[in-house]
């Protein structure tokens, strides 16, 4: 049952059943991997042909941003552009009460001024390799599906530190369909990462919350960072050529980015697990979370910048939330999902061969699925917000974990994962207390409200307190906001680990029995037997699509392709580009109030501006959440925009996309350079990426 079916059934029927049931694929669908590109399609419908040296050079200036999106280099001197929401988390680690840089903005004239960032990481993917055959090769016939949870994570565990050794780079395990590929990514690491510009939030993220997945839209949303190499620019001979004049409508363009995940490949039970108990906990929850943090900011103008963060990525969830949930309501997509499910079952169950070794799949699914229902609450409210208590928890964790042999550890704590560990537990990025105690509180009073105070962690974590007290004293008492604290309890090992009389870390260590048992029911009961099921399903979409359909996103790399397009909109035409006059239109529409301020520098320098000058666009192609700081270019490889939003009526894409209305908002290199050079006095970096000048 565990072995690698794939191979030995698929095989002999994949040509006729490509032939026979490959799905219709839409203009612009997809998130394709770079070892399987879409050729076909693009051939047949732009006559252009993708070569390797294009693809590769393309893979090699894109960067995966640790901090949850995407980035490209731009200029040969290790010069990053992602969105200015993408590093705002930077930002407000740089920024003190005396120096908000999220509001303020940044521009840095000379590589010295250049501030370094507490913990950015950025990744480029050097290199990819099937290993499925030696992952699914250590599942042997007979092995419970917990044993071969195990025996999946062994094996990529001893690939991830073999390979890491080896060759130096970042090792990651990367599944695919479902679990049926498994393929190991490699990527160059670079760790020394400096702020250079971003604008004041204000225009970086012009008309709030209220324009946010909308269009038309008119957002500078960019952040420029520095890649370091022992001391100096990093060295990035691949990067992507500056084109100003960008694209035009109905060009063909393309997004290599990171999308974090979507659920296209979802059985149709999992589907409706989702809008019926996943989403509606999720959105009550986040509603939650925001109300507490306004009632934070409201305490004074400190506490609003600490907490300025947090609400815009709350806001931003809930919308998108929101968005996604509504499709999940939407009949018609919900019959589609229903219908592309029953087709592939309908034809693995009219195979003899195919029945026998697939059809199991989805009766597991639809028993993991009422299992994982009855203990979700447990799952959602058993937790303590915060940096806090979740760093004294790593740290017990891994003087547990670090005992045991690699291929035996939690994923977090295997030898190729140590060094993200370690670079994220002893980031210098400071933290707030007084934000900390709020939520922790909130927490456990919405912890009491659904699963009561009696359950075996919030009573362990209570202790008879109130939340209100049991907060308080936690975060009065703590160090873990101490760097040198966590470097020594962390190099301290389990003598330091249990010796220490930390309030967090007494909790922690009473807290982890629980969460391991929690943790052990989940493997046995969800996680894999769940992990198997998937893997007969993707196995039986193997053998009748072969690989004509791309898999769910993994905040990976990907290549997706469309058009620059308007589309129908509220009964008009919403057009493929905006400009900077429609910029300062809406500005003044709304009496250059509340969200669409217009930031002073703008206000006072209009009059040096082409205000034809395009600043947004929208294009047909296929992204989720973590594309965001994604490069746009076009048939050349040149770049011509910069993912920041998709409309409103893409968020339903995470189960489904329609390339009549899904689109991928992104700002224009010409309003880029425009905004440089006339308004921010940066002729500098303008220059660098015109390719005038180098950094030296």
């Amino acid at each position: 049952m565990y072995t690698n079916v794939r191979r030995a059934v698929a095989g002999a029927c994949l040509v006729v059943a490509i032939v026979m049931w490959a799905l219709p694929s839409l203009a612009g669908e997809g998130m394709w991997t770079f070892d399987n590109p879409p050729r076909k399609q693009l051939k047949e419908l732009y006559g252009f042909e993708p070569t390797q040296q294009w693809l590769d050079h393309l893979r090699l200036s894109s960067v995966r941003v640790g901090d949850g999106g995407s980035g490209s280099f731009v200029s040969p001197n290790g010069l990053l552009l992602t969105n200015d929401h993408v590093g705002r988390g930077q930002l407000q680690k740089l920024s003190t009460k005396d120096r908000d840089l999220v509001a303020e903005g940044f521009y840095a004239r000379t590589p010295a001024e250049e501030l370094k960032c507490p913990d950015l990481e950025l990744n480029v993917l050097i290199s990819m390799q099937d290993v499925t055959e030696r992952v699914l090769g250590a599942v042997k016939e007979g092995m419970s599906s917990r044993e071969a949870l195990d025996a999946r994570r062994s094996e990529t565990a001893k690939i991830t530190k073999e390979s890491a050794d080896k060759s130096g780079l970042k090792a990651d395990i990367v599944s695919f369909y479902n679990g049926s590929e498994y393929w190991l990514y490699m990527y160059k690491k670079y760790t020394d990462v400096r702020l250079v510009m971003a604008p004041e939030v204000q225009i970086a993220f012009f008309g709030g919350d209220p324009d946010n997945f909308t269009f038309p839209r008119h957002d500078l949303d960019i952040t420029f960072f520095r890649a370091y190499e022992d001391g100096k620019p990093a060295n990035t001979a691949q990067y992507l050529k500056w084109k100003t004049a960008g694209a035009h409508e109905g060009d063909l363009v393309f997004v290599s980015g990171h999308p974090g995940s979507t659920n296209r490949l979802q059985t149709y039970a999992q589907t409706e697990y989702q809008r019926d108990v996943a989403y509606p906990a999720r959105l009550k929850s986040l509603v939650r979370s925001l109300d507490l943090l306004k009632k934070y900011s409201s305490r004074g103008p400190e506490q609003a910048r600490q907490a300025a963060g947090s609400i815009f990525g709350m806001e931003n969830g809930r919308k998108a939330s929101e968005g996604e949930y509504q499709g999940l309501l939407d009949r018609t997509l919900m019959a589609k999902k229903y219908q592309e499910d029953k087709d592939l079952r309908d034809r693995v169950d009219a195979n003899p061969e195919w029945k026998r070794a697939y059809s199991w799949g989805w009766d597991t699914i639809t028993s993991v699925l009422a299992r994982q229902k009855l203990m979700s609450r447990q799952g959602t409210y058993r937790t303590i917000r915060g940096r806090l208590f979740q760093m004294a928890l790593q740290l017990v964790q891994a003087a547990e974990e670090l005992k045991k042999p690699n291929g035996e550890r939690q994923a977090p704590y295997q030898e190729a994962n140590l060094p993200g560990l370690k670079f994220r537990l002893f980031s210098p990025a400071p933290v707030y207390p007084e934000l900390e105690e709020a939520q922790i509180a909130d927490g456990l009073a919405e912890g009491i409200e659904n699963i009561g105070a009696d359950d075996p962690f919030l009573k362990e974590v209570l202790n008879g307190r109130t939340p209100e007290v049991a907060a308080s004293e936690l975060v009065a008492g703590t160090r873990m906001a101490d760097v040198k604290v966590r470097r020594d309890l962390f190099e301290g090992g389990e003598k330091a680990v249990d010796a220490s009389a930390d309030p967090m870390i007494v909790l922690a260590r009473k807290l982890s029995p629980v969460l391991a048992e929690t943790r052990k029911w989940n493997e046995k009961y969800i996680l894999g037997p769940n992990a198997s099921a998937l893997e007969a399903i993707g196995n039986a979409r193997f053998a009748v699509y072969g690989k004509s359909v791309n898999p769910d996103a993994t905040f990976t790399l990907r290549l997706s392709y469309g058009t620059i397009k308007g589309y129908p909109m509220n009964g008009t035409q919403a057009p493929p580009m905006t400009t900077l006059y429609g910029l300062y239109d809406r500005a003044y529409g709304f009496g250059n109030r509340g969200a669409w301020t217009l930031p002073q520098r703008f206000v006072d320098g209009v009059a040096e501006l082409d205000l034809a000058t395009p600043l947004d666009f929208v294009c047909t192609c296929d992204i989720i959440g973590g594309n965001s700081g994604s490069p746009v270019v076009d048939r050349d490889g040149a770049f011509v925009g910069l993912i920041f939003d998709g409309n409103i009526e893409s968020l339903p894409g995470r189960f489904m996309y329609s390339e009549s209305t899904n689109r991928a908002v992104a700002v224009h290199p010409a309003g880029i350079i425009e905004c440089l050079r006339k308004l921010y006095n940066a002729n500098g970096l303008a220059d660098e990426l015109e390719g005038v000048t180098q950094v030296q």
